[in-house]
């Protein structure tokens, strides 16, 4: 899965100041990436407000995203929840042959067991088509898949290639690394641990800053896996200001703040989510005018 090496970005989903999906401004995201060095595409994931489209919504942003990006780079399609018959009836609804793979979270909010989340993984590696990229982001789901978990998935079922590991845990991600087979490739969500994760033995990053940012974050990326550290770490200590930012307010109105700041896209978020402050607004913009 070498496709899946390097800086893939979770695209935002633009809307209009009525609420509606700004198809425009969702073509300007991808071709940004396109031109700045991006090496994967990520569609409808937590930073895509997936929770918040309809079904019909969804598809013009699969539609829009496959138009503008023509091929030019892979990409992985959102699919999850906590509902796992659910999760299979759309893999079995849904036309996944332009995808490299599927990204599917750990379930939210049920608090499955380990066990649990092993079965939910093993039902979808059954009915799944394409690769799947597992997803550990305990601080939504408020459940943590172990280490062992992941190893055990890893070798149980050859589909299952990959885990996007945002637990914000070092040494979980190394354990990780450590205990999985050698081409299963362990991917940070964790932007701010994206090049300690790399130089450890990762495989690079599903971003959020990286869609803001694309060429000092795939650059950062680029340099770690080719284990030139000092450069890399100088655009790591560059960007870290803005990883904070970006998140001080929730994810994604701070990205989209700087999507704003960038005559990329406009700022709307959609309920329960708001707005950044007009205080972060002012750090974010001070920090792209000198990035």
């Amino acid at each position: 899965m070498r496709e899946l090496v390097g800086t893939g970005v979770a695209l935002v989903t633009p809307f209009t100041a009525e609420g509606v999906v700004d198809v425009p401004a969702l073509e300007r995201v991808v071709a940004y990436q396109i031109e700045n060095g991006i090496d994967y595409l990520v569609i409808l994931g937590t930073t895509g407000e997936s929770v918040t489209l309809t079904k019909q919504e969804k598809q013009v942003a699969i539609d829009t995203v496959k138009k503008a990006n023509a091929g030019k780079l892979p990409m992985v399609l959102g699919i999850g929840g906590n509902n796992t018959q659910a999760i299979l009836d759309e893999i079995a609804d849904r036309d996944l042959s332009d995808f490299t793979a599927i990204l599917s979270v750990s379930p939210a909010y049920n608090k499955p067991t380990q066990e649990g989340i092993y079965q939910h993984f093993k039902a979808i590696a059954r009915a799944c088509p394409i690769p799947i990229v597992m997803y550990n982001v305990p601080g939504r789901t408020a459940s943590n898949m172990l280490p062992e978990t992941v190893a055990r998935l890893a070798q149980d079922f050859d589909n299952i290639v990959a885990i996007k590991e945002a637990a914000n845990d070092i040494v979980q991600a190394m354990q990780m690394i450590d205990s999985t087979p050698d081409d299963f490739l362990v991917i940070s969500g964790d932007d701010i641990l994206a090049l300690p994760m790399t130089l450890a033995g990762g495989s690079g990053v599903i971003s959020v800053i990286g869609q803001g940012f694309p060429q000092e974050f795939s650059d950062m990326i680029r340099f770690g896996l080719n284990r030139e550290v000092d450069k890399a770490y100088k655009l790591h200590y560059k960007m870290a200001p803005c990883i904070d930012y970006i998140f001080a307010e929730g994810n994604p109105a701070g990205i989209k703040a700087v999507f704003h700041k960038l005559n990329i896209c406009e700022p709307f978020v959609r309920l329960p989510l708001v707005g950044v402050s007009p205080e972060l607004r002012s750090k974010i913009d001070d920090f792209a005018d000198n990035v």
